[in-house]
């Protein structure tokens, strides 16, 4: 059985816009292996953000049915783990004290977080610590970069050991060496823990180079359109993006968005 299985989803945003047949993503079929990572591409308002909504149990679908993790999605899943483009650290906490936030949350842990606070706090230090924020643990958001709060925020994501971390853009605002430095310990992450990953991203390189699938979706009302597997292999450096290989399937990939957005125009015409 696969961990994620969107069988025939449809969303509509309301019951008046399902009338008129107006839908945000449609026929939307996806099976997911247990531990694969996969990236999902597309123009902008396309759905990729509905798609996660979904995925995540805060929207359920108009038609159809999700299913993860064997449990079919009625609401907001305890089993996963999300990142934004936006790092969103409470300004007065420190950096440990973010990451430790979903602990205090997320039952198991709440119910448990008093009596067991240090033993969590170490837990949360020995992972910031692998994304290399050793040192940086007792200080607050403002006192971080850009690509340290970014890294901190994967860390409150992954903090309750989830099954499924959800990425939504999470590198978009970085600038290019940092997006690739945060690549390789997203990379290094999902290899130690493997746990699954969907990624929302306009980047195609990231795409490629972190993906086990890659998904191109179309415009609104988004559905998949191809299907491409990354086929080079594990594990990935950065070189690897230099070497034709890669550069073809982004090239690959490109083309499809480019069609899509030249078919649009016309139509629009």
């Amino acid at each position: 059985m696969a961990f994620v299985d969107f069988h025939q989803v449809w969303l509509a945003y309301n019951d008046e816009l399902m009338a008129q047949g107006q839908y945000a993503v449609e026929d939307i079929n996806l099976q997911v292996e247990e531990g694969e990572f996969i990236a999902i591409v597309g123009p902008s308002g396309c759905g990729k953000s509905t798609f996660m909504k979904l995925a995540t149990g805060l929207k359920r679908p108009s038609k159809g049915t999700v299913i993860i993790g064997g449990q079919e999605v009625t609401g907001p899943l305890k089993i996963t783990g999300m990142a934004f483009q936006a790092p969103s650290l409470l300004p007065w906490r420190t950096t440990v004290q973010n990451v430790m936030l979903p602990l205090e949350i997320v039952e198991p842990y709440r119910s448990q977080f008093k009596q067991k606070k240090a033993e969590f706090e170490a837990r949360a230090r020995k992972l910031l610590q692998s994304v290399g924020l050793g040192g940086y643990e007792d200080k607050f958001p403002w006192q971080l970069s850009g690509g340290m709060q970014q890294r901190a925020s994967i860390c409150r994501a992954l903090i309750h050991e989830p099954k499924m971390l959800l990425l939504d853009e999470p590198f978009g605002a970085l600038d290019a060496f940092t997006r690739e430095e945060l690549w390789c310990i997203l990379r290094d992450l999902q290899a130690a823990q493997k746990f699954n990953v969907i990624l929302v991203t306009h980047d195609l390189r990231e795409s490629v180079f972190l993906a086990d699938t890659v998904y191109v979706m179309s415009k609104s009302p988004g559905r998949f359109v191809v299907k491409r597997h990354i086929d080079l292999p594990r594990p990935r450096n950065l070189e690897l993006t230099y070497t034709p290989e890669f550069t073809a399937i982004v090239h690959e990939l490109r083309g499809h968005i480019g069609a899509m957005r030249k078919q649009g125009a016309e139509v629009a015409q």
